[in-house]
């Protein structure tokens, strides 16, 4: 069991519920976890992040362990996730990526024309570039005591090509996808570039002590079905399958992924072959139709509309039931369809996951 094996010296797991649902094994309730559960909505986060620049937090391995434990301490829920950013990749490529007050990650120098692909770092030194990711896991990792498994994670390659392009968030992408359709050999020249770097990135994670990986293609929902089996999907499985290959190469644990392709309701059943253990569902989807489509042999998770945090706590306990109801007890980690938003009340978050927890164990009883 690779839980007993641990490198560095890790203190022992306590709860390994998460990583027992996503290898589809038995578990005695619903695992829950939440993303950007270390976020605004926190206060005790904003006093943390007060002072400095986000990017400048991202590169503090002390400051990104105190931003995963603070969720934990509040809450109890069944993994930990690493305080970082996606594109810290990007970085890693040479892009100046900058945090704009109230606009959000702003790139200073966006790619334009093919020709500015030759600025980018053909040849990344992982540790070099990203070795603070990997002493906050290592440190995180030790912090956590056991309580929980930590999850690494990262961007998929067309989600970081299409910030590189847009130069940030953007409502069409269609400078990124006009790319795909204008320049498809450069576009996979750079997605096979991030690719390589996304794997090196995660098998980084999981020497550092990462106990199992999620994959965020939050991008997904800007590519129809053609765009997403040309441009996407192919990297998707190649992550999945590369990172598994040298996970076994160096002896390092063989940990759970997770796949997450926002609004790809289009391609659930590709993503269910696409090597992952999990695949993430955001709230645009009934729970039945998604197992209808994975089939029985992926773990789910997801899914309930973040939104639904905005409710009174009785109502939020209901929601979690009929979820619950929908998806099953088993092969399945309770999550919200995408992350918690910064003005979401913390006590409504205390309530979701006690109600996966409670009505999942009621379930399982009866």
């Amino acid at each position: 069991c690779f839980l007993l094996r641990s490198p560095k010296g890790f203190p022992k797991l306590k709860n390994d519920t998460f990583l027992r649902a996503a290898r589809g094994e038995d578990t005695e309730h619903v695992p829950v976890w939440c993303m950007r559960q270390a976020g605004r909505y926190l206060p005790e986060f904003r006093e943390t992040r007060a002072s400095q620049d986000f990017f400048a937090t991202c590169r503090s391995p002390k400051l990104c362990c105190e931003l995963t434990l603070q969720p934990l301490r509040r809450f109890p829920l069944d993994a930990a996730i690493i305080f970082s950013d996606i594109l810290v990749v990007p970085q890693a490529l040479g892009m100046e990526v900058v945090m704009v007050p109230g606009k959000g990650p702003t790139f200073t120098e966006p790619l334009k024309e093919v020709e500015d692909l030759l600025k980018l770092r053909q040849k990344v030194d992982i540790t070099a570039e990203l070795g603070y990711v990997f002493q906050a896991i290592t440190l995180t990792r030790h912090s956590l005591e056991g309580k929980v498994p930590l999850i690494g994670f990262s961007g998929a390659p067309w989600t970081l090509m299409s910030y590189m392009i847009e130069g940030g968030g953007s409502t069409t992408m269609a400078k990124a996808k006009s790319w795909l359709y204008r320049h498809p050999e450069a576009s996979h020249r750079l997605l096979r570039l991030l690719a390589d770097v996304v794997i090196d990135y995660l098998v980084g994670q999981v020497a550092a002590g990462a106990q199992a990986l999620q994959l965020f293609e939050s991008h997904a929902g800007h590519l129809g079905p053609e765009l997403f089996q040309d441009f996407a999907l192919p990297y998707i499985r190649d992550i999945a399958q590369a990172v598994k290959s040298k996970l076994k190469e160096e002896a390092l644990p063989l940990v759970p992924m997770i796949i997450f392709a926002k609004d790809a309701h289009y391609a659930l059943r590709d993503l269910a072959h696409a090597g992952y253990e999990v695949v993430g569902l955001d709230w645009t989807i009934r729970p039945q139709e998604a197992r209808a489509q994975i089939g029985k042999d992926v773990t789910l998770q997801g899914n309930l509309d973040p939104c639904a945090l905005y409710a009174p706590k009785e109502k939020i306990g209901e929601l979690v039931k009929k979820m619950l109801e929908g998806f099953g007890t088993q092969r399945y980690i309770a999550n919200l369809g995408h992350g918690l938003y910064p003005d979401m009340n913390p006590e409504h978050v205390g309530a979701f996951v006690e109600a996966v927890h409670t009505h999942s164990r009621h379930i399982n009883k009866h």
